[in-house]
């Protein structure tokens, strides 16, 4: 049985900073350099919580959360746009004799 607790997505957030001077102002966590994409990258590719946190032994699992927490913030604010594609008959680049 596992066991869920409540986290709060605005504290997490409040974990990830910017700050011009470092990474050119990408989001951080907590100021460190170590870039939030660097670590949705890392979880993207298999990389587990806690193998990031030997990794980097400052790094907690909230901050891994509020990584995921800021990807969440991010996507849900995306409106996407459905484009029409193009069948492979339409290529105008191609041409019939």
């Amino acid at each position: 049985m596992s066991t869920r607790t409540s986290v709060n997505i605005d504290a997490l957030l409040e974990r990830i900073t910017y700050h011009p001077d470092i990474l050119g102002g990408k989001p951080t966590i907590r100021g460190r350099r170590l870039a939030v994409e660097h670590v949705l990258g890392m979880l993207a590719a298999g990389d587990s919580p806690e193998t990031l946190m030997e990794g980097y032994e400052w790094l907690e699992r909230e901050d891994v959360l509020a990584c995921l927490a800021y990807a969440y913030y991010v996507v849900i604010r995306e409106h996407c746009i459905p484009m029409p594609t193009e069948g492979p008959g339409d290529d105008p680049s191609v041409r019939s004799a």
